[in-house]
């Protein structure tokens, strides 16, 4: 009987995956509300199910995971939900959720299923880094929450090197997930009288393979938020961040492109990035707002923009 309901779980949970038909499941006031087909909920044996397959194939696909802390996975499921209250952002049914933790003492990426009522379900952890200070133009990673719409297309890294020998994206093909403009707050000190922080573009993104991945679990971005190519790849595969470029890709060959052809999208996908911050909480930045300042540099790529950056930003 376990086996054949198990089985019946696991052939749901396959066609589900096959129709590919992702929608976001978070409600952001801020966006306007998109017609959408109805999707009904995961029932819970499904559910477990794909997190049990979830687990599985993040220890197996991610060489840098962390070993399971149940101290530090609360803390930063507890961060996280209190980012989501604060933002209005609504969970409305399971999904996917991508934490991250910029204490310098943590560093670390989260994959966990956010349910709208009972425990989140947390699927692995690997090392990051993010924005380093003491260095000119280097600026501490915005918290808060982020998503990934339609409304921006991100793009694959090309592999390239950079003046110093580094390929600052990591190596050909690995996935670029941009949040568009973002305030961060300067890294270092300018001089008395400027404002002390700016809009960034802000991504999600790869590192250097060879250089820069045994530096990660340690602030050494620009800014952006760096990872190993195996946790890169994770999220790519599974299509962790991507229910509404999946959607998008039904109708617009662009997202269509970007999308690894052999993905196995799960169908708890979401498209919500949160980024907090286990240690004391530091002053909020003074600057213009966003738009502003976007509109005072009109050579750069704006928000809602859906041209991918030829640049290769912050990193």
């Amino acid at each position: 009987m376990l086996l054949r309901t198990a089985a019946a779980f696991t052939a749901f949970l396959t066609v589900s995956a096959a129709q590919a038909q992702p929608v976001s499941v978070v409600v952001q006031p801020s966006v306007p509300s998109v017609e959408q087909p109805t999707v009904e909920p995961m029932v819970d044996p499904a559910l477990t199910v794909e997190v049990l397959r979830l687990r599985q194939a993040f220890r197996t696909e991610v060489k840098q995971s962390l070993r399971a802390d149940p101290a530090r996975d609360q803390k930063s499921v507890e961060l996280a939900r209190a980012a989501l209250t604060e933002s209005g952002t609504v969970i409305d049914r399971p999904q996917l959720v991508t934490i991250v933790d910029r204490n310098p003492r943590q560093q670390h990426l989260m994959v966990a299923v956010a349910m709208p009522a009972e425990p989140w379900r947390v699927i692995g952890t690997g090392s990051i880094s993010t924005g380093q200070t003491g260095r000119f133009d280097h600026y501490v990673t915005p918290i808060g929450v982020f998503h990934v719409t339609d409304a921006i297309l991100g793009y694959r890294a090309e592999g390239t090197l950079n003046e110093n020998g580094i390929r600052g994206l990591g190596a050909k093909g690995m996935r670029v997930w941009d949040f568009g403009w973002q305030v961060a707050k300067k890294g270092w000190i300018e001089s008395v009288g400027k404002p002390d922080s700016t809009p960034i573009r802000f991504m999600l993104h790869a590192t250097d393979p060879d250089k820069l991945e045994q530096r990660l679990g340690h602030p050494a971005s620009q800014g952006c938020i760096r990872m190993p190519a195996t946790l890169n790849r994770f999220l790519d595969l599974h299509g962790v961040l991507d229910s509404e470029y999946e959607r998008a890709a039904v109708t617009d060959i662009r997202f269509r492109a970007l999308l690894l052809r052999d993905r196995e999208p799960s169908p708890l996908a979401g498209n919500t990035l949160i980024v907090v911050d286990s240690g004391p909480r530091p002053p909020a930045p003074t600057a213009l707002p966003v738009q502003a300042a976007v509109k005072a540099a009109p050579d750069s790529p704006r928000l809602g923009s859906t041209t991918p950056i030829a640049a290769p930003g912050r990193s």
